[in-house]
């Protein structure tokens, strides 16, 4: 007995000394960072080993812009094992997309990014490089590039036709109520899956409109769901021994989900007989390189590329799109001088198309206005440094995650005159505004390759729903505006509303 206690006590007392020197470790480690780097961006104090992890709450980008009000446009961050910076200012977001720009072409390796990006090979999450080269260049030459969307404008256009005459079939000439959210997003799958694929899966025409299109839809709405979440184990290597919240199961469902649906698509593609006369989709592009270079272009790679560009061509554009009926829906006023530039340029003989956007200046403004005060990615997709380098005067140390806050530059009254006012009008006609202070898109070489597609999307259909439609908000209340939780940033409740077709439109509604 006496010397079980012994054994117990010593063991107790090894325990005690081991924990002492993990944390007097940590402590050198921490006090030797901030010896290597004196000039480090101020931030709040911070607690051993956690660092500032007991600061996070969710909305983040909201959280974020608390505390650069409060120690500057460029802070620093402790999250665990990360260092992290937080910037603010178009300045500081100028000189990390141009002087730093490859410096910070590389992207943190995150539990998300490795099983939805198949342990980071899509393009969204692979480290900069090579490889990243090659799966950006395949999405610009067959899809994203000014070339292509030209080329490919009669598909959009037919899709948006073929939404429209559903929407005219709701109606019934009647002024009705409406879930928009759910419309918008299988417009956007449409239009993402007929570029890529060749296949419709939504509506009348749709190949599939079936369970398999249901829940496709359902999980590729889980990927900002996860992709946007904080996972504890991300930023405490020790977490990784524990499946917090079931976070990596949730994850491994997606890419399940998410490979079979791409699988069946890729074998549909791979065993399909040669037709001269049909169109030659992305995915078809992608197994004639599989052919060519086995060893490289496998499977795994393809779909990353498909499920990759699908997700960020969906989620984001419907979004937008939401967000922007919502907004006009609060300012009836910008509603109908929206209608009425639409009107005289475009008339009630024919349907509004892609061609007549440029001259929709007002319509250009309202979209701009919803990139600034909603953007699709209130915090950008981070980065990280591959080497040791300055922002604003402050070092910022090599593996360093980088945050840029795009909310808070869109909303900073130093950059934007009454920043959280909905004024389409400060987008005046044939003036630029500079990347750095509206950056829906990002900046610098990581930056969306398919903003160009996003605006023609989102432009055209907006501009549908305005000449088609008349809108008005239930019982007269105001839509609510509160952002919801995600990477892109839903909003917290759909958007119901009543629609009717406008009269003078009538007669072309009928004909579709």
């Amino acid at each position: 007995m006496h010397s079980t206690m012994e054994e117990t006590l010593l063991l107790f007392s090894n325990f005690e000394v081991l924990l002492l020197i993990l944390v007097l470790a940590l402590l050198m480690i921490f006090k030797f960072r901030k010896a290597d780097h004196k000039n480090l961006p101020p931030g709040p104090p911070s607690l051993p080993v956690i660092g500032h992890l007991h600061l996070l709450k969710e909305p983040f980008h909201q959280m974020l812009q608390d505390l650069s009000q409060k120690y500057g446009p460029i802070l620093s961050l402790s999250l665990g094992f990360r260092p992290v910076v937080v910037v603010s200012s178009p300045a500081a977001a100028q000189e990390c997309f141009s002087k730093n720009d490859i410096i910070f072409a590389s992207r943190p390796r995150m539990i998300s990014g490795k099983i939805l990006n198949y342990d980071y090979t899509a393009v969204g999450a692979t480290a900069y490089g090579q490889h990243w080269r090659i799966m950006r260049r395949i999405a610009t030459t067959e899809l994203l590039s000014t070339h292509r969307l030209n080329a490919l404008i009669n598909i959009r256009q037919q899709e948006v036709k073929l939404w429209l005459k559903s929407l005219y079939r709701i109606t019934g000439k009647n002024n009705v109520r409406v879930e928009i959210r759910s419309k918008l997003t299988e417009l956007s799958f449409n239009i993402a899956l007929m570029l890529m694929v060749g296949k419709r899966y939504f509506g009348d025409e749709a190949v599939d409109d079936s369970e398999e299109a249901r829940e496709l839809k359902n999980t590729m709405k889980q990927v900002p769901l996860l992709s946007g979440a904080s996972y504890p184990a991300d930023f405490l290597s020790v977490l990784k021994l524990v499946d917090y919240q079931g976070f990596r199961k949730k994850l491994a469902k997606v890419r399940v989900d998410g490979d079979a649906f791409a699988q069946s698509l890729i074998d549909e593609r791979r065993n399909k007989k040669a037709d001269h006369n049909e169109r030659k989709t992305m995915i078809d592009s992608l197994l004639s390189m599989q052919q060519m270079e086995p060893e490289y272009y496998k499977d795994h790679i393809i779909k990353g590329q498909f499920l990759t560009l699908l997700a960020a061509g969906t989620d984001t554009t419907a979004g937008t799109l939401e967000w922007a009926l919502s907004l006009l829906l609060n300012h009836p006023t910008a509603m109908k001088k929206a209608w009425t530039e639409i009107n005289e340029h475009v008339g009630d003989e024919r349907l509004v198309e892609e061609m007549d956007l440029n001259q929709l200046h007002y319509l250009q403004g309202i979209i701009n206005e919803t990139y600034r005060l909603f953007p699709a990615l209130p915090i950008l997709v981070p980065r990280e440094s591959s080497e040791d380098c300055t922002i604003g005067g402050f070092d910022v140390p090599i593996g360093t995650m980088l945050v840029v806050n795009a909310w808070a530059i869109h909303r900073d009254p130093k950059v934007w005159e009454d920043p959280n006012s909905f004024r389409p009008e400060r987008f005046k006609e044939g003036e630029s505004v500079e990347v750095s202070k509206l950056l829906p898109f990002g900046m610098g070489r990581r930056a969306c390759p398919g903003a160009g597609l996003a605006h023609r999307v989102v432009g055209l259909a907006l501009a549908t729903l305005i000449q088609c439609f008349e809108w008005e908000r239930l019982d007269n209340k105001e839509v609510d505006l509160t952002p919801g939780i995600g990477l892109t940033m839903p909003k917290s409740s759909p958007l119901v509303a009543m629609f009717k077709p406008r009269a003078p439109i009538t007669h072309l509604l009928s004909q579709l």
